[in-house]
């Protein structure tokens, strides 16, 4: 009797662990009236019991709470919440990748709208231009601004992975703007360094994906005028996908001169292009301390 009063005043008390002090309590003032062992572990039997009643009522009272808050929702409002956590988790992730591809040309801050992304290109360990992009997190993903070349793809970027994998979206448009600061910086280190070898102008459109140039080049004291022309189909490389090198003067070339014409295609497909340029201008120094 005393037990089950200890219990019912408990329960008006409320609270689990207190529930448990009280019969602990009981117990241990039960054992030390009782002398026999058996009537002990009666006790502690019919208190185990009603230790295990009591968590199972508690367990299934706070199911019961739960039940009725998730019903007592709005089927709209518990979609609005879900959508808003699903974003709240998309922002993170762009968050958590920024940090990871911060040693590696990106580099953002949140905003109140979502994340400003910079991309800084580089080439061969040389930094270049800077760009960024501002994007907007809610649904859909949106591009609010951005400094992005008017022909880079921009938006065939966005269309493919944009929504559905935003790293995917960030690594995608970095290839393409580290391969054409890639291909502008060769072009230009060409015009700057090496306009001694250049017969004419050097052609290039805005993507710098197309170049066209004559040179010149001696070999032991006999200069050659070749035309050069590299398209770089894939606008994610650096080195041309296809060369064609001409000479221009005559129809036939010396066996050594076509040797020369071929090994020039090769070069530019595997090489640089200012380090190709450099590579003759070695080539000619050498060729002048054989004459001398």
């Amino acid at each position: 009797m005393e037990l089950e009063k200890a219990l019912s005043q408990d329960e008006s008390k409320g609270g689990v662990l207190a529930h448990l002090e009280k019969l602990e309590t009981q117990v241990n003032r039960s054992r030390k009236k009782l002398e026999e062992p058996q009537g002990a572990q009666a006790v502690e039997s019919s208190l185990g019991t009603k230790i295990r009643d009591k968590l199972r009522s508690e367990v299934k009272q706070r199911q019961a709470r739960v039940a009725v808050r998730d019903t007592s929702v709005e089927p709209d409002q518990t979609l609005e919440i879900s959508e808003q956590k699903a974003w709240e988790r998309k922002r993170e992730n762009v968050k958590a990748i920024l940090q990871a591809y911060r040693f590696t040309g990106l580099s953002g801050k949140l905003t109140s709208r979502g994340v400003c992304v910079c991309i800084h290109t580089a080439f061969e360990g040389t930094l270049l231009d800077s760009y960024f992009v501002d994007l907007v997190i809610q649904k859909p993903l949106r591009i609010h601004h951005h400094s992005i070349p008017a022909f880079i793809p921009l938006e065939e970027i966005s269309a493919k992975y944009l929504q559905t994998n935003i790293q995917h979206f960030l690594f995608s448009l970095c290839e393409y703007l580290n391969a054409y600061a890639g291909r502008k910086y060769q072009a230009d280190q060409l015009q700057r360094d090496f306009a001694a070898f250049l017969a004419g102008p050097l052609q290039r459109n805005s993507l710098c994906n197309v170049l066209s140039f004559t040179y010149k080049v001696e070999l032991r004291g006999q200069a050659f005028t070749f035309c050069a022309r590299l398209l770089y189909k894939d606008l994610t490389v650096t080195l041309p996908t296809d060369v064609t090198v001409t000479h221009q003067g005559m129809d036939t070339l010396p066996t050594s001169w076509e040797e020369q014409r071929a090994s020039h295609e090769n070069l530019f497909c595997t090489k640089a292009l200012h380090k190709v340029f450099a590579s003759f201008t070695q080539r000619e120094k050498l060729d002048m301390s054989l004459v001398h």
